[in-house]
Order: structure tokens, then sequence, then C-alpha cells
């Protein structure tokens, strides 16, 4: 998959690392961090709060974290999702039940956009 992305774009700076192990690999900061292909449920179980964490510390001031992903009563589910987003400092911006900003009214995926909040305009 890096490889194709590359071939694609290969003027942007693709990494390849362990998501619950960031450690200095994925500097950042970024803007945007995308979470396609239902990463979050394909996690380590019990490392989804670590990964959310690193994740979000690698946000510029006001930057998204957008992740999509199928839901399933053995998997990560959306409530606990968003929970673990806001104790990262993450604010839930947009929901959608399609990359196509179908509106979400419940079902099996969601995309959820979070804002990383930041704290008198100083993150």
């Amino acid at each position: 998959m890096q490889a194709a992305a590359t071939s694609k774009a290969p003027e942007l700076s693709w990494i390849e690392a362990d998501l619950a192990e960031l450690g200095s690999a994925v500097p950042g900061p970024f803007d945007v961090v995308v979470l396609a292909g239902n990463v979050m449920i394909f996690l380590e179980p019990g490392t989804e709060a670590r990964t959310l964490a690193a994740l979000a510390g690698r946000l510029t001031a006001g930057g998204l974290l957008v992740a999509g992903f199928s839901m399933r009563a053995d998997r990560l589910t959306l409530e606990r999702y968003d929970g673990l987003a806001v104790a990262t400092g993450l604010q839930l911006a947009a929901r959608w039940a399609t990359w196509d900003h179908e509106p979400f009214e419940g079902g099996d995926y969601a995309v959820s956009v979070h804002k990383l909040a930041s704290v008198g305009g100083v993150r």
C-alpha cells in the first residue's frame, strides 16, 4: 500500500510505523491525520487510547483526526471511541455514514472528524 501511495504522490512524505508505538518515527506536527480502512477496529485490543493519544499529540492546534470504521459488537464501539477521543483532547467536529459525507443516522459504519482542542489558543 505504501509503494502505491508513494508512486501516486511522490512529493508527500510517507512513513510506515506502528501506531501504538510511534516513538520518534512520526514527529509531526500534522494538520490532519487520516485513519481510513477500519484502522481503529484492527488495533490490538487495549491499545486504542494510547494510539489516539499518540496521534493527537502530533496534531497542530486545531488539527483534525479523521477515522472511518465499521461498527461491530466485538470491536471498538463508536461511543467508546468518542470517549477515548475526548480524553485525549479531541472534540467531535463532524460525523458521516460514508466517506462521501452521507449523513450519519446510525448504521454500521461511521466516518468521524475530531478536532484538537486548544487551550488559550495554544496547543
